[in-house]
């Protein structure tokens, strides 16, 4: 990350910029888990009244620029005051299937496609979404620049950790709960005891030489 994105405050610019042309139904939308070695890719849509006088929003950051309890804080209050959200999620089955570009694609629109009213416009972090209708606008940094993907990003976040947790009790032994699915040295330490799980994603390196290595030591046995 760099230092310019770490001085990055999240604003309302450019949807005001929308809503100067005419766009009143904005949603801005990010994705969490892209680097992930299990578990799903999420994907959040969030659409934000045009005038919102609530004071925690001027603190709101980038969803990694948070604590967990800041997260959960401002998951709690987006959910109130939101016009409408939308999750989309993206199995590591489809990711494995489809490769990670075209799953973060597919979790983003199928997070539109559960907003409820639509859209007039959207702005993404990072990404432009092919087949889609309705005006777009990728954003570098938009995570940190806009506060309505912003707001997506926690939503997305919150959520894939709290159903790591869960999966964690499903999936006892790889530590889910600790690391969400990304690839600390625990859970590599972990892959290569037990295997990989129903949920760990396949077509990654990390997980194809954990499943490579424990196979080896099974057959040796």
């Amino acid at each position: 990350m760099t230092l310019q994105k770490i001085k990055l405050q999240p604003s309302f610019a450019e949807e005001k910029a929308l809503h100067a042309q005419g766009y009143q139904l904005i949603a801005g939308i990010d994705e969490v888990g892209r680097g992930a070695i299990a578990g799903p890719l999420m994907a959040a849509a969030v659409i934000l009244a045009n005038s919102l006088q609530v004071p925690w929003l001027s603190k709101v950051r980038d969803s990694k620029r948070l604590t967990p309890n800041q997260r959960c804080y401002f998951f709690d209050r987006i959910k109130e005051i939101a016009v409408s959200i939308g999750l989309g999620i993206i199995t590591n089955t489809m990711i494995d299937t489809n490769g990670i570009t075209q799953a973060i694609r597919i979790a983003m629109k199928s997070a539109i496609s559960q907003l409820s009213p639509m859209p007039e416009s959207l702005l993404i972090d990072y990404v432009k979404l092919p087949g889609i209708t309705i005006p777009q606008k990728g954003i570098k940094f938009g995570d940190s620049l806009c506060l309505s993907i912003a707001c997506a990003s926690i939503i997305a976040k919150v959520s894939r950790d709290n159903l790591m947790v869960d999966l964690d009790e499903v999936y006892p032994g790889y530590g889910l709960a600790r690391h969400k699915g990304y690839g600390t040295k625990d859970h590599i330490s972990c892959l290569q005891k037990l295997g990989p799980s129903p949920i760990h994603r396949k077509s990654f390196l990390p997980v194809r030489k954990s499943l490579d290595l424990f196979t080896y030591k099974n057959r040796s046995h």
